[in-house]
């Protein structure tokens, strides 16, 4: 099984560049132009935050550049939300986020929940695709509610052919930066109970604008690398330095080996430009304003 991992794509309806002076929708157009020699390819996974401003116009873009790249591939398409999402107009055009192969709705089993969380689940070729809803509404932070937790866990009572695939944008797993650890999952606890002892093979999320692996519940939880732009830790201790430069990863699973995971960026003439920089003061402030202290 290959999956090709997007995420963070951060579409904006009015074209042109952004706040940060990026131009998202073209970041995307040349993160897929470099993807189109992929070969193997089984199904696309975009990890949330696809438009920024939470619009029906910005999803449709989302979905006509990435459907239509899948389609040329022949593949499904599955989307998760993110914190900058909005689950009406991610519902208005992308249904619950299973495109099938001819774009219609492919969910086989949809959560029904009176928040309206946008979590569903696919087969592909014997391996189980389940999208979860870490968005937690006005909240850069994510979480993953009771109902959400129980209806993964009843799932996950049946194995799947061979193996299960659990995405969303909110990592479970954070280096020891303020930003992760404040930022993340909130309860990472209660979802490794759900996957303790389970088919799952790897957990796809996003969100930290970087690639970075871990374990979760002894499951790896692969954090994919940013489309708009990516986040250098090479920055000062404490500070918070984001680069140009699209990024997407591949996945792997099944095998020997796997799961395997490869990070392909986009070739731009002005990569590692910077885009932003905060220092560990302003981090903190960004941080603290939203309810989290050290």
């Amino acid at each position: 099984m290959r999956i090709l991992h997007l995420s963070d794509t951060h579409i904006e309806r009015t074209a042109g560049p952004n706040r940060h002076g990026v131009d998202a929708t073209e970041s995307l157009r040349l993160m897929l132009g470099e993807l189109r020699h992929q070969r193997g390819v089984d199904a696309i996974m975009v990890t949330g935050d696809i438009a920024d401003d939470g619009t029906a116009e910005s999803y449709t873009v989302a979905r006509e550049l990435i459907g239509g790249f899948a389609a040329q591939l022949g593949v499904p398409l599955f989307f998760t939300t993110g914190d900058h999402d909005d689950r009406a107009a991610f519902g208005k055009v992308l249904g619950s986020g299973h495109l099938a192969v001819d774009g219609s709705d492919g969910a086989k089993t949809v959560l029904s929940s009176a928040e309206g969380e946008k979590a569903a689940v696919s087969v592909v070729r014997g391996y189980r695709f389940i999208t979860m809803d870490s968005l937690v509404p006005g909240q850069v932070y994510g979480g993953l509610s009771d109902a959400q937790l129980d209806w993964l866990n009843d799932l996950l009572r049946t194995t799947a052919e061979r193996g299960t695939i659990v995405a969303f944008h909110h990592p479970p797993i954070a280096m020891d930066v303020d930003n992760q650890r404040a930022f993340g999952l909130r309860n990472p606890r209660s979802l490794a109970e759900v996957l303790r002892g389970s088919d799952v093979r790897v957990v796809l999320t996003g969100h930290f604008h970087l690639q970075l692996l871990g374990l979760l519940a002894s499951i790896p939880v692969w954090v994919g690398p940013a489309v708009v732009h990516r986040v250098d830790l090479t920055a000062r201790p404490g500070a918070e330095r984001a680069v140009r430069g699209a990024s997407a990863s591949v996945v792997d699973v099944g095998g020997a080996a796997g799961p395997l995971f490869h990070t392909l960026h986009a070739r731009d003439p002005r990569a590692h430009e910077t885009v932003y920089e905060l220092d560990e003061d302003q981090v903190l402030d960004a941080i603290e304003a939203r309810g989290w202290v050290r």
